[in-house]
């Protein structure tokens, strides 16, 4: 697997990259967007809150073969974020619109800021790009609250991102995964911070590889791993 794999503390007294050429090359987002993409809907009104439920109309977003079951629903924000459901994600952006987009994303210095591609997929192996290290270094604002959002909206935000909770640690982020027309290949994103007594590991996983359904498990799975080796996590019995 070609991979890329950026970790970087809270107090930033420790930072390791794997293959650093590659952790600081663009690449689409996909799915991770979701992050930023909740903070903009929330702090425009586009979206009230994250239990807030939005119809799934089947004649705009007929279901494709390749669909998990869950997406042919209705969802609210914290339902969609957690099954990734492009559909969502997609009304949400014809609603925010490109003004907003174009204003949030520099003010969030979020990769290459570029959203000339269509309103509905410019996060989509299209216009806007990101690095591994800019994705970590925008999750650390985002954490600390230095974004131009209000507090309401960092905290919805951090809430719904929770993957993982128990007495040792909170495992928070987002997957993604698309396709890469550019090489004919697919690529796999897992972002997000892992919460740990009194410190916070941010951290981004970029993996690339012939076969999408490959990546889906490793995302998380060579994540993990490696958080585990570092003493982070520890290890299953």
């Amino acid at each position: 697997i070609t991979g890329a794999f950026v970790l970087s503390e809270l107090n930033n007294k420790q930072n390791i990259r794997y293959n650093a050429e590659r952790c600081n090359q663009r690449f689409s987002p996909h799915s991770t967007f979701k992050i930023p993409n909740s903070l903009i809907a929330l702090e425009t009104g586009v979206i009230k809150d994250e239990n807030v439920m939005t119809s799934y109309d089947k004649i705009k977003h007929p279901a494709e073969s390749w669909w998990p079951k869950t997406w042919a629903q209705d969802h609210n924000m914290r339902s969609a974020i957690k099954n990734s459901v492009v559909w969502y994600y997609q009304e949400i952006a014809k609603q925010v619109g490109k003004e907003n987009y174009n204003k949030y994303l520099k003010q969030f210095h979020y990769g290459n800021e570029d959203v000339s591609g269509p309103i509905d997929q410019f996060w989509l192996d299209s216009s806007l790009k990101i690095s591994p290290n800019e994705e970590v270094e925008f999750l650390k604002r985002f954490y600390k609250g230095e974004l131009p959002v209000s507090k309401r909206t960092t905290d919805i935000v951090k809430d719904i991102l929770v993957l993982e909770k128990n007495d040792d640690y909170t495992l928070s982020g987002k997957t993604g995964l698309g396709s890469k027309k550019d090489s004919g290949t697919s690529l796999g994103w897992f972002v997000g911070y892992l919460e740990k007594k009194d410190n916070v590991y941010f951290f981004a996983t970029n993996l690339e590889d012939k076969s999408s359904e490959a990546l889906i498990p490793k995302r998380v799975e060579i994540t993990k791993r490696i958080l585990t080796e570092l003493g982070l996590l520890e290890p299953k019995t």
